[in-house]
């Protein structure tokens, strides 16, 4: 990790070592070019040595290299060209609504979901809305450092934009794969951008963030808000009875959200900004068929 500790915030040791046993998920067949885990579409006959991990429970015994594990005592798995990789897009909301707590949230989503990806020579690359011209690429294992440390980088600022930069992203020439979406949606354009992005081939999840208090606000009486995106003044008075029925709304919007996401084929998953990443990553998510 980073030598100022900044990436140890992201992930901690324990739960890197529980990642490792993990892949990502794929509802639907992929075609890659580089020896990685996931099925493909394509039925080569290509069988060509390309690299060795360490054996995980459930791997196919027989690629186990048992003369390096006599040589060794370590149990490594072979890895060939016919099995083929996945290009992970991770497309993080970096708006100003996303704030400090909801942003150090998503990249620690980031972090976990691009570190399976690594171990699993998986391709990453990390977009961010408003959409960056440059896109960093990480490959495999050894570039988790490289990747956590931008992750941690990453600052809130900015509208959304959300509709204009899926379509940015949609745009651009790649290849098929899973397109993880983390971002609050607070925008009225939600929807317009997350119904395109099927198109583009491959699977897409979406990982909503939210902080409890945008659900179950606790201001009480007259007061001035003010929208971190437009700098809009709004001079609000919040009685017990308006704040429930605000509660009910936002209550009836996520659950739209989610309804709405499944209903064009996108995995959806909610996440609040001071959840505990390890139980979700290791059970809900499991269960949800974003990691296997």
């Amino acid at each position: 990790m980073d030598g100022d500790g900044r990436d140890d915030a992201l992930l901690k040791p324990r739960l890197l070592s529980r990642l490792e046993r993990l892949q990502l998920g794929t509802r639907r067949r992929l075609a890659g070019h580089v020896a990685g885990e996931h099925r493909s579409i394509r039925h080569g006959s290509s069988l060509d040595f390309a690299d060795y991990r360490e054996y995980n429970p459930g791997d196919d015994f027989r690629r186990v290299d048992y003369h390096l594990f006599a040589r060794l005592d370590v149990l490594l798995v072979k890895l060939f060209e016919a099995e083929d990789d996945l290009d992970l897009r991770l497309f993080i909301d970096t708006s100003a609504s996303m704030g400090e707590t909801k942003l150090l949230q998503a990249a620690r989503v980031a972090a976990a979901l691009g570190f399976v990806a690594l171990v699993r020579r998986d391709v990453v690359s990390v977009h961010t809305f408003p959409l960056e011209r440059r896109a960093p690429r990480f490959v495999g294992r050894s570039a988790a450092a490289a990747l956590f440390a931008h992750l941690s980088g990453l600052t809130s600022e900015g509208e959304t934009r959300f509709a204009e930069a899926t379509t940015a992203l949609l745009a651009r020439s790649t290849r098929p794969g899973l397109t993880v979406v983390i971002s609050d949606l607070l925008t009225a354009e939600w929807e317009r951008g997350l119904t395109g992005l099927p198109a583009r081939g491959g699977d897409v999840v979406v990982v909503h963030v939210l902080d409890r208090e945008e659900l179950r606000p606790t201001l009480v009486g007259d007061m001035e808000l003010v929208d971190r995106e437009s700098g809009r003044r709004v001079v609000v008075s919040l009685s017990r009875d308006t704040v429930a029925a605000y509660e009910r709304e936002a209550a009836a919007w996520i659950d739209g959200v989610a309804t709405r996401c499944r209903s064009v084929g996108l995995g959806y998953v909610r996440l609040f900004s001071d959840d505990d990443l390890e139980p979700l990553l290791l059970g809900a998510w499991c269960r949800e068929g974003v990691l296997r």
